[in-house]
């Protein structure tokens, strides 16, 4: 195919791509701000046929079962750490749960071979004609490119770029998240999974990490009008949650201390990426840049999905990127979007007000209720995958480079 296609993002939906893509026989780049792979992160899964298709189609099937958590059930305590719910774990791992970070390390080793890396780095600057995208990196680099691609999430720095200001594309959904890792210690009952507390509008939970018995991960989520931050401060945002669950019993005071001492917290608004069209001439879109949800809108499996459909795509159509991004679009919208109302629902459903939390408490203990919510949640996951074949060999020479 021979066409010169830039992805921004090392996470999920960039990997992913540039295997399809390099399989095709495209040449590509991928560009990652970070210096290397991210590690840890939260559990993420895979859910239903359509998800397991394409991981089987790209030989990471068997790499993933080997690495899963094996599930995270979920029990809910009140502030006196009495039992209030216990939730199975394919209700929250899906049919494959696997750490974030092991999974980005596991497309990227898939995708080596077919595409060259550069950590450190990150667009700077984009400029299309006839010719092509002309892009400056911040590194100094310069370079022209047939296609440019945001794999970058729902902060999208390509979508910035190339669509307009994150405010015409974000909607925020009422809830902000905390992660972090700290840790592991005795005493607080949970075993296998995670164990939180709820009081209304608030939820903190921990849970072992099933690889490393040593370490554990706190997630804390609370609802709030959008608030005023910086988004690379991590002390001011370490100040908002331990402002929030000032005052909560449990283990909330423990797991705000080991905050303190973390140097690897995330922390963002629970938000809706709304984007009207997902290309803008030779610059499209893919995963949570185009249509994502910061939690529970089933991202990971979107993403690869869309990675799949786009590349496949671009390859029937000899690289006419006006015809591949129109049938990429068509075919994904509506599925990835049916995925993404899930987000809507996440802090809602984590942490609900005072009259929500025990009418949740009450349904969930049903089986039938829980039931027909994976149900629910395979039927949303579904789509008729087209088959694009596989072409191309194992190209040498690959590489990964830092700025």
């Amino acid at each position: 195919m021979g066409k010169k296609v830039l992805i921004s993002g090392a996470s999920v939906a960039g990997p992913a791509l540039a295997y399809w893509l390099g399989r095709h026989g495209f040449d590509v780049t991928v560009v990652e701000v970070a210096p290397g792979l991210r590690e840890g992160g939260q559990a993420v899964d895979f859910r239903g046929d359509t998800h397991l298709t394409v991981l089987e189609r790209m030989g990471v099937l068997d790499d993933l079962r080997r690495i899963q958590t094996g599930g995270s059930p979920m029990v809910c305590v009140d502030e006196k750490g009495r039992t209030r719910l216990r939730l199975p774990a394919d209700f929250a791992g899906g049919d494959i749960e696997v750490l974030r970070g092991d999974l980005a390390r596991v497309l990227y080793e898939h995708s080596l071979p077919y595409a060259e890396y550069l950590f450190g780095d990150s667009i700077a600057g984009l400029r299309q004609d006839t010719g092509g995208v002309h892009v400056r990196f911040r590194s100094g680099r310069a370079g022209t490119f047939d296609l440019v691609v945001g794999a970058d999430g729902i902060h999208s720095h390509v979508r910035r770029l190339a669509f307009g200001p994150e405010e015409e594309y974000l909607s925020h959904l009422g809830y902000y998240a905390a992660t972090w890792s700290l840790p592991n210690y005795p005493g607080i009952g949970f075993g296998e999974g995670s164990v939180g507390v709820n009081v209304p509008g608030r939820y903190a939970s921990v849970g072992t990490d099933n690889r490393d018995r040593g370490t554990a991960h706190a997630f804390f989520l609370f609802a709030a009008d959008r608030l005023a931050y910086d988004r690379h401060d991590p002390e001011q945002q370490k100040a908002l949650v331990t402002e929030a669950f000032a005052g909560i019993g449990w283990d909330v005071p423990h797991l705000l201390g080991t905050l303190k001492e973390t140097d690897e917290l995330y922390f963002d608004s629970i938000s809706r990426a709304d984007v009207p069209s997902w290309s803008n001439g030779r610059v499209t879109l893919i995963g949570d840049a185009a249509c994502g949800a910061t939690i529970g809108g089933m991202g990971t499996g979107t993403a690869v999905v869309a990675a799949y459909v786009l590349a496949g795509e671009l390859a029937a159509a000899g690289g006419d990127h006006v015809t591949a991004f129109a049938r990429y679009e068509a075919l994904l919208r509506d599925y990835a979007q049916g995925c993404q109302k899930g987000g809507d629902r996440t802090g809602k459903f984590l942490a609900p007000g005072r009259l929500g939390l025990p009418v949740r408490n009450w349904l969930l203990r049903r089986h039938r209720v829980l039931d027909w919510m994976l149900a629910e949640g395979k039927k949303a996951t579904h789509l008729e995958l087209p088959d694009y074949g596989q072409r191309g060999t194992v190209p040498t020479g690959q590489c990964a480079r830092t700025a």
